[in-house]
């Protein structure tokens, strides 16, 4: 079974307003979580742990978790069969994604990924899966908010999660080419039936999109 949750801080301009909505849809569907933080890019490292916690308290026997923006296109029946591998035991100490190695912080205040030297000092980052979409072992997860309550925080958060899994001696796993896509690929529903992650969809084009990829249609070629 898949249990999925939408994370949510405050958001900067319009939080009280917005806060009765969030509040009614919470009610309605019960898959909100959220916490008392301006809801910012540079706080998606706070999102992000905000999502571990919680998958620490209460899905402590959770097989797998994955963490996906709500600007991509997610195909988690693939996901599942072609990764995952369902009729295997649990994966452990494992993570996957979009692989970067040898990156480090911008230095150029012009830049929203702009990271000071005094919050993180270090020239490059350990290696780390891109942060639109990735997929953590449960047992994972729970380590990964454990240590991150040892280290200082940075804003890049795809970066702090490699961060972490190189204080717990942990490699990221590379998946198979072109499975999770940083750039936007143009739609067409047998390209993505084999593709996990397609960054770049607005949330109206996902609406569009969705009905389409999960009607009928003739079959795609194996």
């Amino acid at each position: 079974s898949v249990l999925r949750l939408f994370l949510t801080g405050v958001h900067p301009v319009f939080g009280q307003p917005l806060q009765q909505v969030l509040q009614e849809e919470s009610a309605l569907h019960h898959d909100l979580l959220q916490q008392d933080f301006l809801d910012t890019y540079n706080n998606l490292t706070l999102k992000t742990l905000m999502g571990l916690e919680w998958v620490s308290k209460h899905c402590p026997n959770a097989s797998y978790v994955v963490k996906a923006d709500q600007d991509v296109f997610l195909n988690l029946g693939y996901l599942v069969r072609r990764l995952l591998q369902p009729q295997l035991p649990p994966k452990r100490d494992f993570m996957t994604g979009c692989v970067y190695r040898n990156t480090g912080p911008l230095r150029n205040k012009a830049y929203k990924w702009y990271v000071p030297p005094e919050v993180y000092p270090n020239e490059t980052y350990p290696p780390y899966c891109g942060g639109p979409a990735y997929v953590l072992s449960g047992d994972l997860a729970r380590k990964v908010y454990a240590v991150a309550q040892t280290l200082p925080l940075i804003n890049m958060e795809d970066s702090f999660v490699g961060i972490c899994l190189h204080a717990l001696g942990v490699r990221v796993t590379d998946s198979p080419w072109g499975l999770f896509n940083m750039y936007k690929v143009a739609y067409d529903k047998c390209k993505f039936s084999r593709l996990v992650m397609v960054h770049h969809y607005s949330p109206k084009e996902l609406l569009e999109l969705w009905p389409h990829f999960q009607g009928p249609g003739p079959a795609c070629p194996p």
